[in-house]
């Protein structure tokens, strides 16, 4: 709809629960482990991912028709959001997602970074943001990250990638730009943002976010082993670190992973920080952020449910069900064991 006018909370909301209740679960996530790429395909044509199967269909098979599915159905979803809300919803909706933009400018550097081409690149973005296709081809055409900078000079990530490159620079590591992406999102996502009852959960969904990414900062920074000062990358607005305790603590993990059990999350991620002790497994750490974070965000749209926190709980769902069946059939068109493939997964 548009930002004009008043909010609509009600509508959006019954319009996504009935959304919510289509996503997969932990049984057809089970079903899919065990099928191949073509049979994925056919599974997913009988369920919410039937038009997009077969207006790809005749052009794409295998994983790269599961691909362009799933992030067709993706822009799809997440463009009926904004088409339903109106308002101060709207405003919020389209704030959040450009996380998408976000994540489009980290999957094109990441691709660069690793020597990836255009067209593999160009399979892993999620056209859900702001950015137009013009802008996007763009960066797919960049021919170096100091050229895909460059042409975000004018966008919201401009000034913060300007000042971060140069630490990458220095020390051949994505960390400072990846910081300075999400530090950009975050920072104009509570920009001017008015905390009332309608949005006290929302907010508080948001300082979980912030808290749980400064957290997987610190810790890729503390991993790399780089020079770089982790509070000039600090993102503000979280409550679990301040900046200056943020840049200590990065230089010491088993002190960082103590802070966060101590505080409010640490029930939530018990079991994730003893795995990061013994095993030193980072990406399963982090897969468990991801899955603290989907809980708590359903917890908080529960408390409040005629508010922006349920829509954003169905985003981050909606996201949980396209990467896992991403997970699956790259697993299976790799040779991955089910075992190997359900490690991969984010499920609650």
């Amino acid at each position: 709809m548009s930002s004009a006018g008043g909010s609509n909370p009600e509508y959006v909301t019954a319009r996504v629960r009935a959304r919510r209740s289509a996503l997969y679960g932990d049984e057809e996530y089970r079903k899919l482990i065990r099928m191949g790429p073509a049979e994925i395909a056919r599974f997913m044509e009988e369920s919410d991912y039937e038009t997009e199967i077969n207006a790809l269909g005749a052009r794409h098979s295998g994983v790269d028709l599961i691909e362009y599915a799933l992030n067709r159905n993706l822009a799809k979803q997440f463009d009926d959001l904004l088409r339903w809300a109106d308002g101060r919803l709207y405003d919020l909706i389209a704030r959040y997602l450009r996380k998408f933009d976000a994540w489009n400018v980290k999957t094109v550097i990441r691709g660069i970074y690793s020597g990836a081409d255009r067209e593999a690149i160009a399979d892993d973005l999620i056209r859900a943001g702001e950015f137009d296709e013009e802008l996007v081809d763009q960066l797919l055409d960049a021919p170096s990250i100091e050229d895909v900078v460059d042409r975000l000079s004018g966008t919201i990530f401009g000034p913060g990638l300007a000042d971060a490159y140069g630490d990458y620079e220095d020390t051949s590591v994505l960390v400072p730009l990846e910081n300075a992406i999400d530090r950009t999102y975050y920072e104009h996502l509570l920009e001017d943002l008015v905390v009332d009852e309608a949005t006290q959960q929302y907010r508080e969904f948001l300082e979980a976010e912030i808290d749980f990414r400064n957290a997987r900062n610190a810790l890729r920074l503390a991993q790399s082993g780089a020079d770089i000062d982790p509070a000039e990358y600090y993102i503000d607005g979280g409550s679990l670190f301040s900046a200056s305790e943020l840049a200590t603590l990065a230089q010491n993990r088993d002190e960082l992973v103590e802070k966060i059990r101590e505080s409010k999350y640490g029930d939530d991620l018990s079991a994730a920080l003893d795995e990061l002790e013994s095993a030193e497994s980072l990406i399963n750490f982090e897969r468990a952020l991801d899955i603290a974070l989907l809980e708590y965000t359903d917890a908080l749209g529960h408390v409040f449910p005629l508010s922006i926190t349920p829509i954003a709980s169905y985003i981050l769902a909606k996201e949980r069900e396209v990467d896992n069946i991403r997970a699956i059939a790259r697993g299976r068109e790799a040779g991955l064991s089910e075992e190997q493939i359900e490690q991969e997964l984010v499920i609650l």
